[in-house]
């Protein structure tokens, strides 16, 4: 069956229930800050209504308010870091069997003499020296947190559920990096598995991305790189919650701005800690994809977007897949109600109806692509 016939232009609206919270900040200052800085007008609310949070879903985040735990934005990067992770680590979970391989490859170009590890992860049912279908996986996490650690049940998961090898990226972390740093680390990896695929027992020929979150505005602009400069070929994208816009004014942004896990301060902080803003044109597409023109996305890869309900990035998800249907992309969209950023991701929520279907959605849709 051809990626055509099955990513048909349709939205599907699939309800289940979760629960979250990791993310909380407030700063008057900073918002005036960041709104000087690049022009933005922010408008404000501040009402917090669970209605269609399922109760238990709606305890837990009560749960976590009640632990007051130091807003994100009030640590520095490497604690930040360590809070996801130890939040991670705090809801244990079984973690799939894969076969993992450590690599460390060039960062940006075999000139350069920077570098960037990755992790080769083949699925569990893979016989020796199998070669598979690869996925180039971009982690979430506002470009500040998050790692292999934070990413691994969700990355091993779809290995073996869509069996394929899923290349995972540790780009460079911001704010030591600024844009357009990582991106070009992201595209670079991407690059040079269709280089070495042989080396890795991977098919590079059957290669999609993906990624969650600002992983998957990384992936889509990849897949923008790929078609601006010739190369390499992209089958497919995966784009789970994706960020798409510098815009913090959207129906959702103001309905969910706290209290839902990620909240608007907290991605306005994630924003100022990416993006240079002396420099940084917020309209560029590889920085927006939203703001791309239809001729920029007009070729782009077929497309495979989950959002969820009661979450900041919702509207910017959304329209980003109305956006690649008007430039004549293939795009499946599905919306999952009665849930919250990252709930892919977060181990918490890994037995949760939502997590496990979304997970296996796009496991099937990526299977049926990339193996046929």
């Amino acid at each position: 069956m051809s990626s055509r016939s099955i990513l048909s232009t349709v939205i599907v609206i699939v309800s289940f229930l979760i629960i979250g919270n990791i993310y909380t900040i407030s700063s008057n200052q900073f918002k005036d800050s960041l709104q000087a800085a690049f022009g933005i007008n922010l408008t404000s609310t501040s009402t917090t209504n669970y209605t269609g949070i399922e109760e238990n879903t709606k305890a837990f985040l009560l749960d976590l308010k009640a632990k007051n735990n130091p807003p994100i934005n009030t640590l520095p990067p490497n604690e930040a870091r360590a809070a996801l992770s130890g939040l991670q680590s705090s809801y244990p979970t079984v973690i799939p069997q894969t076969s993992v391989e450590n690599r460390t490859i060039p960062a940006v170009d075999n000139s350069s003499s920077e570098t960037i590890a990755i992790q080769i992860v083949h699925p569990s049912g893979a016989e020796e020296n199998q070669v598979l279908p690869v996925v180039m996986y971009f982690h979430g996490g506002g470009w500040v947190l998050g790692g292999f650690d934070t990413h691994e049940r969700l990355i091993k998961e779809l290995a073996n559920a869509a069996n394929v090898t899923v290349v995972y990226v540790n780009y460079t972390l911001s704010p030591e990096a600024k844009y357009p740093k990582a991106l070009e680390e992201a595209y670079a990896a991407t690059k040079w598995v269709t280089e070495n695929g042989q080396e890795i027992n991977v098919n590079s020929s059957r290669l999609a991305v993906a990624g969650d979150s600002v992983g998957g505005n990384m992936a889509t602009a990849v897949a923008m790189l790929a078609k601006e400069r010739g190369g390499p070929n992209i089958l497919f994208q995966a784009l789970f919650y994706p960020v798409t816009d510098v815009n913090f004014n959207t129906t959702s942004y103001l309905e969910y701005q706290k209290g839902y896990h990620l909240t608007r301060d907290a991605m306005m902080w994630f924003w100022s800690k990416y993006l240079d803003n002396q420099t940084t044109n917020i309209k560029d597409p590889l920085v927006s994809p939203l703001q791309a023109s239809l001729e920029q996305l007009r070729g782009l890869p077929p497309a495979f977007i989950i959002t969820d309900e009661n979450d900041v990035l919702r509207d910017e998800g959304e329209a980003y897949a109305h956006k690649l249907m008007d430039a004549g992309v293939p795009v499946a969209s599905v919306r999952y109600l009665g849930t919250v950023h990252d709930f892919m991701m977060l181990n918490a929520l890994a037995n949760t109806p939502a997590t496990e279907e979304a997970i296996s959605q796009a496991a099937s849709i990526i299977d049926k692509v990339l193996n046929g």
